[in-house]
């Protein structure tokens, strides 16, 4: 494991803690030697719901995989205990395979001669109800609502059709009818009764009704689109996010963000929009937007020049101004062709508390205070090493990548993704030299998991045989990485535990401490 440089820290989350030892978990999808990937397969989002009970990831291919948790945890019965969660106590999370089902295809918009991908973008869950599963996934133009639960579906063994068994089962064998009127020779002998009907003149000797015999009833996962919240944005959508009343959430493309009520697909209101009368004005798209995790009037989002701006929804109902803006200015004499391109934030999380938010560029992560604009109280360098190299990732366009960043459950930790599927981990309290990395591909001690057969292009062949790992090409003496061709976009922190969950091409690998 190598460290990191870990830039100068302020204030930080509160109580240093000791590093924490990482431990390989599991491994879904993960490919056998020689395995090409497909593109469809590749992860391209990842999100644990609220009670880290389960875990969603998006692909390329439109698919929504669901896991759920397997472990129990033990606890003393008291409620207030159930609510306290423990990090110095080291647990080993187990997931399995849960559901999977096709949330986005491929589509073509012919006003604009565009083709919309089926990738899904972001994957957000929202609150579950009477046992069942709700989220929200997207794609460049369309999100949908969906709705996950079990339904019993009944086995029919036979039908019989055998007068003793329609008998036996308490249906109607005979009915007569009689009438008092006399046969109408011009029907035939057939009496007409007062509906219209056409009875036999001596009535209905037997009436067989079938008999369905049921021998077992299963339980099947089913997925179902509620809604569907479209044609709402010009732009790609590149963020969405529910908010914490509940009831609305918000969705964010280049230029725009609009607010949407969970309950009404066909209409949005925009809330935030950058965009400039004269496109050729255009200086800073948007890039990622999120709610505060508490209070339900207040987001941040973040820009492609380095800025954070956070609103406040109860000043107007256009936030064209902001109430704050977190932005670290460049040093005097250090601007370079590469300043803007390097600046722009990929991705931005709030703790759990709300008090702190994390963001990502090209070259670091930064912890800010939102209660301190005058700049980040941590600055961790994830790619200094890269820096002579950035003629070579702007050729092959590897410095547009777009790194996700995420915060641990008690804000004292933090972490985001590299290249050669390389993932780091530093602590984020006042003095910390906690610097960690890990790679993802590479993990002793493989444990064998069964799971259901599935086809080819799917997550859930998981776990291979055990394997140890050898050297990595492309990897300096000091541990730095060259390999571009792989990288690691996509991890997310477990809410209540010391567990990350992280994506490299078509494998899901799971971390814990």
């Amino acid at each position: 494991m190598n460290g990191g440089d870990v830039g100068d820290v302020a204030t930080a989350p509160d109580g240093p803690t000791p590093p924490l030892d990482w431990k390989f978990s599991q491994v879904f999808g993960e490919r056998t030697a020689g395995e090409e990937v497909q593109e469809v397969d590749i992860i391209s989002a990842i999100e644990f719901d609220k009670s880290g009970d389960h875990l969603a990831t998006g692909d390329r291919g439109g698919r929504v995989v669901l896991f759920e948790r397997t472990d129990k945890k033990e606890n003393s019965g008291n409620r207030r205990d159930l609510e306290k969660t423990d990090y110095s106590i080291s647990r080993h999370p187990e997931f399995r395979y849960k559901t999977e089902f096709q949330s986005h295809e491929p589509e073509f918009d012919y006003l604009k001669s565009l083709e919309i991908e089926e990738k899904i973008n972001k994957i957000r869950w929202c609150q579950t109800a009477n046992g069942a599963l709700f989220l929200l996934s997207t794609n460049d133009k369309t999100i949908k609502y969906w709705k996950v639960q079990e339904k019993k579906i009944k086995k029919i063994a036979e039908m019989s059709m055998e007068p003793s068994k329609a008998a036996g089962n308490g249906n109607v064998t005979s009915c007569s009818v009689t009438s008092t009127h006399k046969p109408d020779l011009a029907n035939g002998g057939y009496t007409s009764l007062n509906n219209g009907l056409l009875f036999p003149s001596g009535g209905i000797p037997s009436l067989r009704l079938p008999v369905v015999v049921v021998t077992s009833s299963e339980t099947n996962l089913v997925a179902g689109c509620r809604r569907v919240y479209a044609h709402a944005h010009d732009y790609h959508i590149n963020s969405i996010s529910n908010n914490s009343d509940g009831e609305t959430f918000i969705s964010a493309d280049d230029l725009r963000i609009n607010l949407w009520n969970l309950e009404i697909s066909n209409q949005s209101f925009n809330i935030v929009d950058v965009k400039p009368t004269n496109m050729e004005d255009l200086t800073e798209v948007i890039t990622s937007a999120e709610f505060h995790p508490n209070h339900c009037h207040t987001l941040a989002y973040s820009s492609s020049k380095g800025s954070i701006r956070l609103i406040d929804l109860r000043q107007s109902a256009l936030c064209d101004k902001h109430s704050k803006m977190f932005v670290e200015h460049e040093a005097p004499g250090s601007r370079s062709f590469f300043t803007e391109i390097i600046a722009s934030i990929s991705d931005i999380k709030f703790g759990r508390n709300g008090r702190y938010l994390l963001s990502r560029d090209y070259m670091t992560l930064k912890l800010w205070d939102i209660n301190m604009d005058s700049g980040p109280v941590s600055t961790f360098q994830v790619h200094e090493h890269l820096r002579p190299k950035l003629c070579d990732l702007y050729e092959n366009d590897s410095i547009f990548d777009k790194f996700e960043c995420c915060l641990s459950g008690d804000d004292q930790r933090v972490a985001t993704g590299s290249y050669s599927n390389l993932f780091r981990v530093f602590g984020g309290h006042p003095g910390s030299t906690e610097a960690t990395t890990l790679e993802a591909s590479k993990n002793p001690m493989r444990r064998q998991v069964q799971t259901p057969s599935r086809p080819s292009r799917s997550l859930s062949s998981i776990t291979r045989a055990v394997r140890r790992g050898g050297d990595t090409p492309g990897v300096d003496a000091n541990g730095n990485s060259f390999d571009f061709t792989t990288k690691l976009l996509h991890l997310a922190w477990h809410p209540k535990e010391n567990s990350i969950a992280c994506a490299a091409a078509n494998s899901l690998y799971m971390y814990y401490a």
